[in-house]
This record gives C-alpha cells, structure tokens and sequence, in this order.
C-alpha cells in the first residue's frame, strides 16, 4: 500500500502516502489549521493526530470549536494536572482523569497528605509551568504483563486493579514530560496548546464508586487555549450562580422542597403553580390544535404491566419499592413512565387504518428513585412531571407526524425565546445492527423520514450514528440558553418495541393485521426540569403572558389604597394579573421590593393619579414609562402581550 484514500466531510477526497496521519492531512489544507487543530474523528471514532490514517479514512479535523476537541483538550489537561500532583506530592497514586462537560478531574489518594483549595494556586503555578515546556503526549502499546510489572514497581494498586480488566493487546500508555499514565486516550498533540488554569473544586469519591473501597480525593479543573477565554468563563460562571434556578426559586416564592415531604419532591408554591398551569394550558391548546387527545393515566400501575413493557427491568432497581396490597402477592408501582399506560389506552378498542394516526397526550407525573447525590433542584428529582403524548401510526406516516412534531417544537422554542439550537439525529449503529429490533425495512423508512422532516423544515442537524435507541432511531434538540450553554430539550422517538410487546395491533386496508409504529414526544420533556431551565434562561424575568404577577399597584399611602383597589378590580377583569402592596412603607422600599421579585410592571397611584384617573407607569429594570389611564393601561398590556 503506497497511498490511502482520505474523504473530508465536505465529501471530497484526497491521497496521501501510507503512514500520514491527520495532522500531516491538517498542514496540506493551510498551517493556520495544522496549528488549531487538536484532535481527529477518524472512521467516526475520536483519535490522536500524529497517530498513522487506516487505508480507507472518513476524517474530520477537531479544533477547540469542537466537542471532541475540548473534550481531548482537557482529557490531556488531566494528565498535565496528574504530572503536577506528582512533582509536588511525591508518593501519591492516582485513580481516574476522564474529561467532563465542563473540564476534567482527576482521583488521587494523598495517603497522609492534606490537600485543599488554599494548595490550588501553587498547583496551576506547577501546570503552566510544565505547560510552557511544550511536552509531546506519546502514545505507546504496552504489553499486559509489563504494565503490570511498571505499576507494581510503582506501588499504584489502583491502576494495577484498572489493568486487571483489560485484555493483551488493548493496553496503551500515555507519556509527557517525566510523566507516564495508563490511558487509552486521545490526546493533543503536546502541552503547549493549554494557556490558561483554574482548578475548580476539591472533592470526596469512592474508588470506583463504591463506598465500600477507600475515599479518594477527586480535583475538578477546566483549562483553555487562551486566558481571555478562561476569565470569560470565570464570568460566565458568576451570572450563572446569580441565574441558579434553586437561589431564584426561593426569591421569587416558586417551589421549595421539604425534608419531612422527601428530598427531590418539589412543592409548587402559588405564584410557580401559576408558572406551570400557564405552561400546561399553552401547552393543550397548541395539542388540541393539532390533533391531540387528553387523557389521564393513574399514578401507580401493577407490577405486571411494567414487566411487560420492560420499565420494571429497567428502572426496578433505580425505582420506588413496590407497593404491597392486602390481596396475597398483588404488587403495584409508582410508575416510572406514562407509555404503558397509554399502549392500554390503544387497546381499549379494536383499532383500523382509518383511525390513525391516533394522537393521545397526558400531562403525566412519573417516579424515579434518583440517588441523594445526583438531586439538584428542579434538574434532577424524584416525582416528575411530563408533558408526554404518544402517536400510533402506520410506517408510511411517520414522516408526516415527525414533521408535524418538529413544527410543534418550534413553536414551543420560539414561544419561550429559545432561539439557538440543533437537533441530533441518532440512529443505528452502521455495522452491529443485532442490538436493535425491528425489521430493516422499518428502520430505514424510520430513518429516512427523520432526515426528510428536519431536512424540510431546514434544521441544523447533527447526525450520531450508533446513539439510536434499541427501539428507534430519535431526534432531540440540544438548545442554548442565554449564557451559552447546551441543554437536551424535547425529544422525538420512533418505538417499535413497546407496539411487541403491547401485541398492539390494528385492521389495514387489505383486511389483515398490521403493527403500529409508536412516536414518543415531549416539547418540555420534565415540565420541573424545563422551568428550571427556564427560570436560569430569562434570570426569572418570565415572558408577561407567563409572568405569575404580571403588575404590582404601588400606593404611595393609605389615602390611596381604594383607587389602587378599584384599579385592581378593573385589571383583573380585562385578565390582566396582579397585587396591591398595601404595606406602610416608603414608595422607594416598594419599587425596590417590586423589582427584587421581578415584576414586570409598576403602577405608582398618588394623589395626582387618583384625581386624574390614571397611574404613573415603571417597568422592570427600564425605569418611567410615564403616565397612563386605565384604558390606555389595558390597551398596552394587551400589545406587549400580543408581541411577548
């Protein structure tokens, strides 16, 4: 073999000779490239650059710009912190180092030695110093029983019970500087790239996640190419704690949780029920406009029907206890998904061609026993609720629905300001096709009619193969908030399991039995998790229509609190949402106070606006917007409603 064949992801395809390797294909395109980029996808698999090209290459170039970029960047960034730990803490053994959405960490066992946030700074000192030597990261295939004999030597039983699950043949080194680690990789090409540390957290962690062995001590970092870029995401950081949906939930009297109700069981205070009912009653509007039906599903189910879906192999152990009945052997559980209940709702009756697609959708509360450590506010909890709907349809209309869903997305994403987004497309895997069940025929109708419906309604699109479910190929979208980061809303999955094992069926025009194709969807996904993400998206300053109180009336004494009340009254039967502060304090504290709750208007009434009939007018972080009557308040709530 004198030359392999190179194919880039705009479809073109080049020839190098035999041993290139992708940063050899970097420097052909232009040396700014070969300079930028860190990692590369090679036959879809993330790998070094200076590793050697297989005959036959798929190729992208990864840069910074990149997930699989960062995500090597700060794998290499681990193993830089790991050379520093050891250079400063001689006798140290080390357990993991993987990277993490945001960074890296590593588990070490300090044996007697103490570590803490005040060692950070000499730490980061010691990483940009050996940064600056601009150390290669090598990669080298070590035999089983030499890896055995190098971590023996060293003492590190950790690595040595890593080897212990590995095979001949699939051991690799890593070596930079005077440091050597057991690693698969990848890496960049040397520690030169990485110009900015800060080590963010220090931390407890079972080995192996076992409470059972020894506690190591975990240090999170996060590092970066440039030092601009670390302190604007020092910043970035620092709006998101004041944004935090758990700070802001109890500022502005949403939910709280109770110790005595159970941790991750959020209660909806007044003013986050009015959040979430306007949130479901903007949602069944949309759904009745598109053909939906509303049912409602009990909250527990016999263990029996879990079984048979398959929820109680998958979520049994991670679930609620079963709940025992007087009757002998009669067991029931809180149930973990809607669907089974909804796959009984199909066979309620028989079903023919002509009543497809069938649309039913369920505001449904689910259960999930999630581990203490893993609750975070609304993020992650143990009762939640989903805005789920499912559509029994036949293969040949799957396109059609998944179309209709996406637009329904749309609307949703735009209607809350979620502007910036990209939709995953996950399908099989290209060459084990045994961990799926359907007929191919299906798969690929299902496959293609996904990127048919993104195609058309021109969606950014990403395509992960091997990311299906077993059961379907899927769409999520993957939307930026306002501080830039990426969170997985609303999803679209095409199921041909639960249709099995549900022996749904229904009559298709040539008189004989068909199978449905079942589509799951969820615009908002958990309802909790999606007003989390939303309090932090708009910093609790809800869009008007969602807005809880829409005005405070602001008296500025007593004198006036009849005016303000026939106002209130007025407001309120043009469905116009609000409160009177009838408290005794100066107009200053109640503006204050007005703001703190981000209400998004004021209505100052004094002597001048009750004689003349009218208010003087402040919005939320804008200031004075001037006198208005009670009918011209009507009509410019009515026209900031109609462009919210």
């Amino acid at each position: 073999m004198n030359e392999i064949k190179v194919t880039l992801p705009d479809g073109s395809i080049r020839k190098f000779p035999a041993g290139s390797t992708a940063l050899d294909v970097a420097k052909s395109i232009s040396e700014g490239l070969a300079r930028k980029v860190l990692a590369a996808k090679v036959n879809g698999e993330v790998r070094d650059l200076t590793r050697a090209l297989p005959e036959n290459t798929s190729l992208e170039l990864l840069t910074w710009d990149d997930k699989g970029g960062k995500s090597t960047f700060w794998h290499s960034s681990a193993h830089l912190m790991a050379e520093a730990l050891e250079a400063l803490y001689p006798g140290i053994k080390l357990g993991i180092g993987p990277p993490i959405d945001n960074g890296f960490y590593y588990d070490i066992d300090f044996n007697d030695q103490h570590i803490s946030a005040d060692d950070f700074k000499k730490i980061e000192d010691k990483m940009l110093e050996l940064a600056r030597q601009d150390n290669p990261y090598e990669r080298s295939e070590v035999s089983k029983a030499d890896a055995v004999a190098y971590f023996t030597e060293k003492g590190d039983e950790y690595k040595l019970d890593l080897i212990e699950g590995l095979q001949d043949g699939e051991i690799t080194f890593y070596t930079q500087g005077n440091f050597v680690d057991l690693c698969r990789g990848p890496h960049i090409p040397s520690t030169g790239a990485i110009k900015a540390v800060k080590l963010m957290l220090v931390a407890g962690a079972y080995w192996r996640g076992d409470e059972k062995n020894k506690q190591l001590t975990r240090i999170y970092g996060i590092t970066f190419p440039k030092q601009k870029e670390l302190t604007e995401y020092l910043e970035l950081l620092e709006e998101a704690k004041r944004r935090d949906h758990k700070k802001l939930g109890k500022e502005l009297e949403l939910f709280t949780f109770s110790e005595k109700v159970g941790a991750g069981l959020p209660i909806w205070l007044p003013k986050g029920t009015a959040v979430r009912e306007r949130l479901e009653r903007f949602m069944r509007q949309a759904q009745v406009e598109r053909g939906y039906e509303q049912v409602v599903t009990p909250h527990i189910g016999k263990k029996e029907l879990y079984v048979t879906s398959g929820h109680y192999e998958k979520y049994g152990q991670d679930s609620f206890q079963p709940i025992r009945t007087p009757h002998e052997d009669e067991e029931f559980l809180l149930k973990p998904m809607n669907c089974p209940h909804h796959c009984e709702i199909y066979k309620f009756k028989p079903r023919s061609y002509k009543d497809l697609p069938l649309r039913i959708a369920e505001f449904g509360t689910v259960y999930r026993y999630e581990q203490s450590g893993e609750l975070n506010g609304l993020a992650r909890v143990r009762g939640f609720t989903q805005d789920d709907a499912h559509i029994f349809c036949t293969a040949e209309q799957i396109k059609a629905e998944f179309v209709e869903v996406i637009d329904l997305v749309m609307y949703v994403f735009n209607k809350l300001g979620f502007n910036e987004f990209t939709a995953q497309i996950s399908l099989r895997d290209r060459d084990n096709r045994e961990k799926y069940i359907g007929s191919d025929e299906n798969w690929e109708k299902a496959e293609s009619a996904i990127i048919e419906a993104t195609a058309e309604r021109d969606l950014k699109t990403v395509t992960e193969y091997g990311e299906a479910a077993f059961y379907g190929p899927k769409l999520d979208f993957m939307v930026k908030d306002a501080l830039g980061r990426s969170w997985q809303l609303g999803t679209i999955q095409v199921d041909y399991n639960l249709p099995e094992r549900f022996e749904l069926e229904y009559i298709g025009s040539d008189n004989e039995k068909h199978r449905p194709v079942m589509i799951h969807r969820a615009p908002f996904g958990s309802l909790e998790r999606f007003i989390g993400i939303l309090i932090e998206h708009c910093a609790g300053n809800f869009p008007l229509w969602l807005s809880p109180e829409q005005f405070a009336i602001l008296p500025i004494s007593e004198k006036y609190h009849d005016y303000a009340q026939n106002l209130l009254t007025f407001l309120n039967n043009h469905d116009i949402r609000g409160f009177i502060d009838f408290r005794n304090e100066k107009i200053g504290r109640k503006i204050r106070d007005a703001e703190v709750k981000k209400v998004p208007y004021m209505m100052i009434v004094g002597e001048q606006e009750a004689e003349n009939q009218t208010v003087s007018m402040r919005k939320h972080g804008h200031g004075d917007q001037g006198a208005m009557d009670k009918e011209e308040v009507v009509a410019f709530f009515k026209e900031e409603l109609n462009t919210n």
